[in-house]
């Protein structure tokens, strides 16, 4: 998916996002928008506050070394750590023991 500026065959203007496949067929003209990558969406702000509880409220398991979910938490942390990184965000969060 990217984002377009999109002229319709009446002459409308419009903001979409959409996938290119989709504006060739759809609109007499187009133009990408180019989105810097700086820019973090509401849901990458969200996803991102999520993932910070949750290493927070894991953190001490890591400490108990006898824990009987240790491995599967510290397995669980390194997704958690991970995920910004990976295709999956911020639309698939990691679970424990995935």
């Amino acid at each position: 998916m990217a984002k377009f500026n999109v002229t319709d065959s009446d002459g409308n203007k419009n903001f979409i996002q959409a996938t290119e496949d989709y504006v060739k067929a759809t609109y007499a003209s187009y133009e990408e928008v180019i989105v810097p990558r700086y820019e973090l969406h509401f849901g990458e702000v969200e996803a991102r506050e999520w993932r910070d509880q949750e290493l927070k409220d894991t953190d001490w398991i890591v400490a108990v070394t006898d824990h009987p979910q240790l491995v599967a938490h510290k397995t669980y942390r390194q997704e958690l750590r991970d995920w910004p990184s990976t295709g999956a965000f911020p639309d698939t969060q990691p679970t424990l023991g995935s």
